[in-house]
C-alpha cells in the first residue's frame, strides 16, 4: 500500500510499519529533520504524566514516545498493531508491558487509564472516530487524551513549500535511509489528506470528549489536540 487514497486496511497498514520498524525512529529524526524529538517533549509536557498513573500509549511502535512517561513513575503501557514495531520495541526496552492492539478494538477494560494519548497514529488508523470512541471509553472520568498529529501549516506560503517538501523531498531522501520508501510516500499522502485543526477537534468532540483545544507547534506542521472525559 502507497496511496494514501487507498482504503486503510489495517493488515496492510500494519505491514508497512513491520517492514520499516528496524530504523523507523533514525529515519523520522532524519526526515522531521530533529524536530520530531521537540514534538515529543511537547506530548510529554501536555500529557502531564504523574506516579502511579495508568497512561496508554497508542500507536507506540518501538516506545520511544513511552519513555518520557515512565520516567515520571507513571505505568506506561505501549500499545501498537504493528508486531514488528512491537518486537523491536521490546528489544529496546524488555521491562516494559508491550501489547498488542488495535485503535478501533482496544483490548482493554471500561476506564482503566487516566490519560491516553496518540502521536502520529490517528491518521494510519482504518476508522478514526471509532479510534476517538474507543480511547474515550477506556478513560477513567476526569481522565485526559492527547493526540499529536501532523496538521495544516497556518501561513499560506510555508503551507506550499510545505507541501512542495512532502511531496518531492520527503521520498528521495525516504530512499536514502529507510528500508521501505514507499512507506514514506504513502505517509507524506496520508499528511496531506488528513482533517486539519477545527476538523479533528470537532471529531473529538463528537467522539464524546470535553474541553477540546488545541496548539500548533512548527507552525502548525504538527498540532497537539486535548480533551478530557468529564
Amino acid at each position: 500500500m502507497t496511496r494514501a487514497s487507498l482504503d486503510k486496511q489495517p493488515h496492510e497498514v500494519a505491514s508497512m510499519f513491520d517492514d520499516v520498524a528496524a530504523n523507523y525512529d533514525l529515519t523520522n529524526d532524519v526526515l522531521s529533520l530533529g524536530q520530531d524529538r521537540v514534538w515529543r517533549k511537547a506530548v510529554a509536557k501536555a500529557v502531564h504524566a504523574r506516579p502511579a498513573e495508568k497512561i496508554l500509549d497508542l500507536a507506540a511502535g518501538t516506545a520511544t514516545s513511552s519513555q518520557p512517561f515512565a520516567a515520571t513513575g507513571a505505568y506506561v503501557v505501549p500499545c501498537d498493531f504493528s508486531l514488528g514495531m512491537l518486537r523491536e520495541g521490546k528489544r529496546r526496552h524488555p521491562w516494559m508491558p508491550f501489547t498488542a492492539g488495535d485503535a478501533t478494538k482496544l483490548p482493554f477494560a471500561d476506564e482503566v487509564f487516566d490519560a491516553v494519548t496518540i502521536s502520529f497514529g490517528l491518521r494510519n488508523v482504518h476508522d478514526t472516530d471509532r479510534a476517538l470512541r474507543e480511547l474515550y471509553r477506556v478513560t477513567k472520568p476526569g481522565g485526559r487524551v492527547v493526540i499529536c498529529e501532523f496538521s495544516h501549516p497556518t501561513w499560506a506560503p510555508f503551507r506550499t513549500v510545505y507541501t512542495e517538501y512532502l511531496m518531492r523531498a520527503l521520498p528521495p531522501a525516504a530512499r536514502a535511509v529507510s528500508s521501505n520508501p514507499d512507506a514514506y510516500v504513502y505517509l507524506a499522502e496520508s499528511i496531506r489528506a488528513w482533517p486539519d485543526q477545527p476538523a479533528l477537534a470537532e471529531r473529538l468532540q463528537g467522539a464524546g470528549w470535553s474541553r477540546v483545544a488545541w496548539r500548533n507547534l512548527t507552525g502548525g506542521i504538527v498540532a497537539l489536540h486535548r480533551g478530557v472525559r468529564d
